[in-house]
């Protein structure tokens, strides 16, 4: 494995389950988290998938400009260092980012290493957390467990989305204490 190549799963066209809107979703290899009852078991194995260039991947997904993107896997920051450089590519062609993690992201931002907050810094809304069969959810959007986070970052800082908060905590005094 080089620096510039990651592990693929699979790159997924015009999907609207994966984030808001129209989006194109890379499934990256790799995750140390399995969690039990993943919906991608198969992409825990980082060698599992193919290998391919960071301009690879780049052009794959840029073949269709009208959407945005989704980092998913297996965990996009099991493989940070070229993940980063393939969203920083995305971000000058003006792309919109979600990702998804097993992270959490207070484990990202104190103690993720420095390739994961660099690729983080490239995201625009992550979701964050394992999936908690036991706390599994089918009406939450875009999360499978109701101890998922969705956050947002606005003029670059962090925030967790209202629009997506359980209804138990949507009120200002709970959003404020969580920020």
């Amino acid at each position: 494995m080089k620096l510039s190549s990651v592990s693929v799963m699979s790159i997924i066209h015009d999907s609207v389950v994966d984030g808001e809107g129209l989006r194109t979703v890379i499934f990256f290899s790799g995750c140390t988290h399995q969690c039990p009852g993943c919906h991608n078991p198969q992409s825990w194995n980082v060698h599992h998938g193919t290998w391919m260039s960071v301009d690879e991947v780049l052009g794959e997904v840029l073949r269709n400009p009208m959407t945005d993107v989704t980092l998913s896997g297996g965990d996009p920051f099991m493989q940070p260092a070229s993940i980063s450089c393939i969203a920083r590519g995305l971000k000058l062609f003006g792309k919109h980012i979600w990702a998804y993690t097993g992270y959490t992201m207070e484990e990202l931002l104190t103690n993720g290493s420095a390739d994961q907050k660099q690729l983080l810094s490239y995201c625009d809304v992550l979701v964050d957390g394992p999936f908690k069969q036991q706390l599994r959810d089918v009406s939450l959007a875009f999360r499978g467990s109701s101890n998922q986070m969705i956050w947002q970052k606005v003029d670059g800082v962090w925030f967790p989305n209202p629009k997506y908060l359980p209804p138990y905590c949507n009120d200002n005094r709970t959003v404020t204490s969580l920020c």
